[in-house]
């Protein structure tokens, strides 16, 4: 006597999408290429992309951060004198040419030796910037872990509070960290952790490579908060 057939077993559950690694997500920042330079916000093109924006005084390492973390010499352009770029500059990221975010680099503040009409007029297009680029989804804030955050860092923080409160992400990289011992490194993070207001804070040396890969993989996280690994 045969026996109808029991009921099917159920589909097994697809599994989770993997997590991106280190190395994946510091392949996808290498492929960063230059799209395009705008001396004011209004000539910036708007884009679906999510957007990252780095900030920073003029000589906390902004250009050799960002030209570390994709792995090229001369993505983003240091100048010699700091203070002297005055354009927000784009870099497009994605495999095979297909874009999937974007990088901007804004000009560097502070420096003594830029006029002070210079000065007032970049403050006010950085905060323009910083309170109405609709795809922004991150801030990273450079600084030099020896002098700490300045008044003018003090007062961007200020200005991109409501948006980090509405889950704009940010991230303090401490950079140069190659030049303070391990006590001094401690108490640089301790200090900027307590400024940083809720975000997050990292060790950067470029020299030593340092907090690289850890800041590449949160970048890749920050714009593809969905998706599996590259």
């Amino acid at each position: 006597m045969t026996h109808p057939p029991g009921p099917a077993a159920p589909a097994p559950s697809p599994a989770p999408p993997a997590r991106a690694t280190a190395a994946q997500a510091m392949g996808w920042l290498h492929t960063a290429r230059f799209l395009t330079t705008a001396p004011r916000l209004e000539f910036l093109p708007p884009h679906e992309w999510p957007e990252i924006a780095f900030v920073g005084r003029s000589n906390a390492g902004k250009s050799t951060c960002i030209n570390t973390l994709a792995q090229q010499k001369r993505l983003a352009f240091a100048s010699k004198t700091p203070g002297r770029t005055q354009s927000i500059n784009l870099f497009a990221l994605g495999r095979q040419g297909l874009t999937d975010a974007v990088l901007a680099d804004l000009p560097g503040y502070g420096y003594a030796a830029v006029p002070q009409q210079d000065k007032l007029r970049w403050q006010q297009v950085m905060a323009s910037y910083l309170v109405t680029r609709e795809n922004l989804r991150g801030v990273v804030l450079l600084c030099d872990p020896r002098h700490g955050l300045t008044e003018l860092d003090n007062i961007l923080l200020e200005v991109i509070r409501p948006r980090v409160e509405q889950g704009l992400k940010f991230l303090v990289l401490l950079t140069k960290a190659d030049k303070l011992n391990r006590s001094e490194a401690a108490k640089a993070l301790s200090i900027a952790r307590l400024q940083a207001g809720g975000g997050e804070v990292k060790l950067f040396s470029a020299l030593k490579k340092q907090g690289v890969e850890d800041t590449a993989l949160l970048l890749w996280q920050w714009t593809h908060p969905e998706e599996p690994a590259p």
